[in-house]
């Protein structure tokens, strides 16, 4: 195997050539003509002229190739009491008869589905069997709003929609049914096929007789088998957030997605075929996509599907049961889990009762994990905390430490080095290349790499706005970061969280690592909130550790002098409030841009990503209380 160096450099040399090497490693029905293609709209594509199907790569090629009666999927699902396993084969058999129920539905290739489900797996049947047709599958987060789904149906225009009686949160249950009732209803497309899976734990209450039952669908007699597809044709849409407001929805082609996360899941994640990985994340999110479904189930590895929290299902110890229980070689999640598990367990303590002796790798992204954090998993676990970086866009990591080729030494806050194909750089504002350590936009050259998003659902324009029009030749990735003389790079987070304080260009995320690193801060966010006189001024929210004994008045001070020593007193750090919690998304992003709003008494509509509407009366509540923003003028600071 080549080093590191050897390919990056390669792959920047002649792409072309370094991805045709890594599309021989994926079985082709007819191997591609050509790497990367430019079409007439402007527009790239890899591995035209491909013919292949990835719910083939994923099940019937590892059942042909050895791996029949391996574990393909592990269900564990503590908020219902229950675990089992599907081998390859009974996968692929679930599979080819559900495709074959969705076919004698009248699903074709280039039709379009929705899936709402809750973390089942049932769901994972109904994603790759719709892979398996060339059914252009999207799946939105079970729980989303009816509205929310309501937008997708109208842009996705889907033949069916596969969802689930509901999901658990914890203890609660998340009646899936009105959902779905009200979005058909408010949708201008209409939905031919509603197919319906009815849980135990949540029966249905209306039993609708316009619902296909789900055993229907998925006894069908008749299997069906694999649809020869281009590498071209689209796998999925996954909708993202949008600045207008309308979610945009991200497309992912065959060819490309299959080569490149076969790539990843051995030199990035460092796992080989028949070894045990977990991604706990959701099927509703690209994780979930890319690393619970497809990429470990190319690789012919164990995946996990987890139906929990992180605490609460029934404690902090949940994490490490599981890994400790299936022999968790390589694990992934966002640093918010962890968070909340240290802000449970400071000390770990739940972790000695299940030891972790096949843990090798512990992987983290969606948000910048913050130095704190990491050295406590890092001293907890024994392995190396891995923090890296990629968007819904890309579908697999653009910066990385990568275990597959011998780890980098690992730097605290970065998000390790380019993976090799990502021309990525640090741009000013003109368009031009900042020198190392200084902050800029994150770019990527343009064409970007295998996988990666050739357009957005039928708006070619409004990818080209919105990814490829700030710097013409380069991919907005519209975070902030840096890079260091070693070829290390930092993500500060959202461009909109640099913030202008007296015409001092400061990242509040810099801030966020000194306050996180007290003592007794379990997690927090920086954000800017207006001011008259100095434009904005860093505040700081701050949730304490379980059992913290610290007045606000005390930590205030604590944290205005930490911050003081460590960025400056330019950065006018003075205020501190303690809450009870922080406004997330579901998948544990904290929610600074409406912090902001909410300081600032704008307007904004409510996030469909949001974990819990309530938090953000509570934060609303929590910055009168404590004059910050909105009816108070923090002039005087």
């Amino acid at each position: 195997m080549n080093t590191y160096l050897e390919d990056y450099t390669q792959s920047l040399q002649d792409t072309e050539k370094f991805w045709l090497q890594e599309a021989e490693k994926i079985d082709w029905f007819e191997r591609p003509e050509r790497g990367l293609v430019q079409h007439e709209n402007g527009l790239f594509t890899w591995f035209d002229g491909g013919k292949m199907n990835t719910s083939y790569l994923a099940l019937d090629y590892q059942v042909e190739n050895g791996r029949a009666d391996q574990q393909a999927l592990i269900y564990d699902s503590p908020v219902t009491q229950t675990q089992y396993s599907l081998t390859y084969r009974q996968l692929r058999d679930k599979v080819a008869h559900f495709a074959g129920g969705l076919k004698k539905l009248g699903l074709r290739k280039g039709d379009t589905a929705i899936i709402y489900m809750p973390m089942v797996p049932e769901a994972a049947v109904a994603i790759l069997a719709c892979a398996r047709l060339g059914v252009i599958h999207s799946v939105v987060f079970g729980g989303f709003a009816a509205h929310e789904l309501a937008i997708r149906i109208d842009d996705a225009e889907p033949k069916v929609l596969l969802t689930a009686s509901g999901g658990i949160e914890v203890s609660r249950k998340v009646r899936y049914e009105p959902i779905v009732e009200a979005a058909l209803e408010e949708a201008n497309h209409k939905v031919n096929t509603v197919v319906m899976l009815e849980r135990p734990h949540i029966p249905l209450e209306q039993k609708n007789q316009n619902y296909i039952s789900w055993k229907e669908v998925s006894e069908c007699p008749e299997a069906a088998t694999y649809e020869i597809l281009d590498a071209t044709d689209p796998l999925y849409i996954l909708y993202t957030s949008g600045t207008t407001g309308k979610p945009k929805g991200i497309v992912r082609d065959n060819g490309g997605h299959a080569v490149a996360l076969k790539y990843s899941m051995k030199t990035i994640y460092g796992v080989d075929p028949g070894d045990v990985y977990w991604a706990a994340s959701d099927i509703g999110w690209v994780v979930g996509h890319s690393y619970i479904i497809y990429g470990p189930l190319i690789q012919g590895c164990t995946s996990i599907m987890f139906e929990g929290k992180p605490i609460k299902t029934p404690d902090p110890s949940t994490f490490w049961r599981i890994m400790s229980q299936y022999k968790v070689k390589s694990f992934f999640t966002a640093p918010t889990a962890f968070r909340a598990i240290r802000k449970e367990d400071p000390t770990g303590s739940f972790k000695a009762a299940y030891p972790t002796p096949e843990l090798r790798y512990i992987f983290l992204a969606g948000e910048r994990c913050d130095v704190s954090t990491l050295n406590w998993l890092r001293e907890l676990t024994q392995v190396p905390v891995l923090d890296h970086w990629w968007q819904t866009e890309s579908g697999w990591p653009m910066m990385a430490n990568m275990a597959g080729y011998g780890l980098f030494p690992i730097k605290e806050g970065s998000a390790g080095k380019r993976v090799p194909s990502f021309d990525i750089r640090i741009l000013d504002e003109e368009g031009n290349e900042v020198p190392h350590g200084e902050e800029g936009s994150v770019a990527i050259k343009y064409p970007l790499p295998p996988s990666c998003l050739p357009t957005l659902w039928k708006n070619d324009q409004r990818f080209k706005d919105s990814y490829l029009s700030r710097y013409p030749g380069y991919y907005l990735a519209g975070d902030g970061g840096y890079r260091d003389e070693e070829g290390y790079f930092y993500i500060t987070g959202r461009i909109d969280d640099v913030i202008n304080v007296a015409g001092h260009r400061l990242s509040t995320s810099e801030m966020e690592e000194v306050v996180a690193s007290h003592w007794g801060v379990a997690e927090c966010a920086v954000i800017g909130v207006a001011n008259s006189l100095k434009g904005q001024i860093p505040v700081a929210f701050v949730v304490l550790k379980e059992g913290t004994s610290i007045s606000s008045e005390d930590l205030e001070k604590e944290l205005i002098l930490m911050v003081r020593n460590t960025v400056g007193a330019v950065a006018s750090f003075k205020r501190v409030s303690v809450a009870k919690r922080l406004p997330k998304t579901r998948s544990g992003k904290i929610l600074r841009k409406i912090m902001r709003y909410i300081a600032d008494g704008k307007s904004f509509n409510m996030p469909s990503t949001i974990e819990d509407p309530v938090v953000l009366d509570e934060i609303r509540e929590n910055m009168h209380i404590n004059k910050i923003g909105i009816a108070f003028d923090p002039t005087g600071l």
